[in-house]
Order: structure tokens, then C-alpha cells, then sequence
């Protein structure tokens, strides 16, 4: 691994090793910090994907109110990621290892009233990723090729927890089981992996989208995962500093 990068890792986890030490947190800012990093999560993840509500607008949907002049599947497209984020923070609270049948339920929610044909189920034909230099795998080795995703996540455990969580969205990005949704999805397996071992969720922002992209294709195309491993870590990084800021830990 870069050196960089491990550097990155040790610093992030100096600053994990000073919120767990203010652990339990305070109830009320728990509930504030949670709710931040679900709105941004949300806002963030379906913008990459070309959503087009706004942060407030997002937050005014969470909320349950109808934004005029935008799509119905926008509107969904924010209610189920953050149904998908209760999800996964119920499979994390359960301490569940990872699973098809848990990513399949991801997927399902997050294409709820939006493709429930498609909803948790694998692609039953071969695609193309645009501007990517890979191509996913034939649609018949999809079974072996998740059953293989789900033996490596396994296994990875000797693998820092951050870049296990950048390798494990990379992996099945690279495999994009799905028709749809395999960004989100990858993106709510990411946070899956670092929330299990008490890291605070990654936001990777839209403004990071173009990073984001040549980073995970270059580490679908030649195995190094440096460079969305920072990526990763930036994005826990941010998430870190606003806990320990809130908590008035951060100097």
C-alpha cells in the first residue's frame, strides 16, 4: 500500500481512537450526528447518480414533503436510501456478516416502487459501464462470481478495516450484479464494512464524483487499491472531525 495511504489510516484511526474514548456519546448529539450523515449520505450518493434534488430538498423529502417540479423517482430514489440506511445500521446493531441475501435486500429497497422487477434481482443479461475501462462479467457467472465476493469478504479480515471496506465496494462494483443501483448499493455495503468494525459511515461527495470514478476503475483495472482507499479514508476523515467537533475534540 501507498505510504501515503497508511499514514492516512493511522491518522484516522487516532482520531476513532479519541471518539470511542468519549464513548457513550451524549444521546441528543448521537441523534444530531446520525442525522447529518444520513441526510449527506443520501443527498450525496444519489447525486452522483445524477439525481437531481438539492441537500434541502433532499432533507425537506426525508421529511415527507412532495418537492414541486421534481420526478417521482427522485422523490423514491431519497425515501429508500434511507430506508437501505436503517437497513444497514440494523444488520450492523445485529453484528450479521455479510451475506447475497443482505445485499439483495439492500438493492431491493433502494429500487422499491422505482423497478420492483428488478428489485434484488441479479441482471439476466450482460452490460457495459460508460466511460469505464472494465467490463462486468458475463451474467451466468454471477452466482459464482458473488459467492466468491462473500468468501474474500470473509477472509479479509487481517485487511485494515478501511481498506477492506474500499476493496469490498470495488470488488462488487467490478462484478455490478444488478441492472441498477450497484453504485448506491456498493456505496451502502462501503459503510456497512466500516460501521461493523466502529468506524462512522464515509460521505463520498459529488463534488469528488470525477475522483471517485478514475479511482475505482483504475483499481478494477489493476488490482491497486490505493487510490479509492484514500478516497475512502478522506471520506471517514471528514466524518471523524465532524464528531470530535461537535464533541469539542478536534483542535
Amino acid at each position: 500500500m501507498d505510504s501515503s495511504v497508511s499514514l492516512l489510516l493511522e491518522a484516522v484511526d487516532a482520531d476513532k481512537a479519541k471518539l470511542d474514548a468519549a464513548r457513550p456519546l451524549p444521546p441528543h448529539t448521537l441523534a444530531s450526528l446520525r442525522e447529518k450523515l444520513m441526510l449527506e449520505w443520501t443527498y450525496h450518493s444519489n447525486a452522483i447518480e445524477g439525481n437531481t434534488l438539492t441537500l434541502r430538498e433532499t432533507k425537506v423529502v426525508l421529511e415527507g414533503i412532495t418537492v414541486g417540479g421534481k420526478s417521482l423517482r427522485e422523490h423514491f430514489e431519497a425515501t429508500n436510501h434511507r430506508d437501505a440506511i436503517l437497513y444497514v445500521e440494523e444488520i450492523v446493531g445485529k453484528q450479521e456478516t455479510l451475506s447475497e441475501w443482505q445485499i439483495r435486500n439492500i438493492h431491493g429497497l433502494l429500487l422499491k416502487g422505482i423497478d420492483d422487477g428488478e428489485a434484488g434481482i441479479y441482471r439476466l443479461e450482460n452490460v457495459v459501464i460508460a466511460g469505464a475501462s472494465m467490463t462486468p462479467p458475463d451474467f451466468r457467472h454471477l452466482p459464482a462470481e458473488m459467492a466468491a465476493l462473500i468468501d474474500w469478504d470473509t477472509q479479509a479480515g487481517a485487511t485494515h478495516p478501511v481498506a477492506r471496506a474500499a476493496q469490498l465496494h470495488t470488488r462488487f462494483v467490478k462484478i455490478h450484479p444488478f441492472v441498477d443501483g450497484n453504485g448506491r448499493t456498493g456505496r451502502l455495503l462501503l459503510n456497512f464494512e466500516l460501521m461493523k468494525s466502529g468506524y462512522p459511515p464515509a460521505v463520498i461527495r459529488k463534488e469528488d464524483r470525477l475522483t471517485y470514478y478514475d479511482t475505482l476503475d483504475d483499481a478494477c483495472t489493476t488490482g491497486d487499491y490505493s487510490g479509492i482507499t484514500r478516497l475512502v479514508a478522506e471520506s471517514v476523515q471528514r466524518s471523524l472531525d465532524a464528531y470530535l467537533g461537535v464533541l469539542g475534540l478536534r483542535k
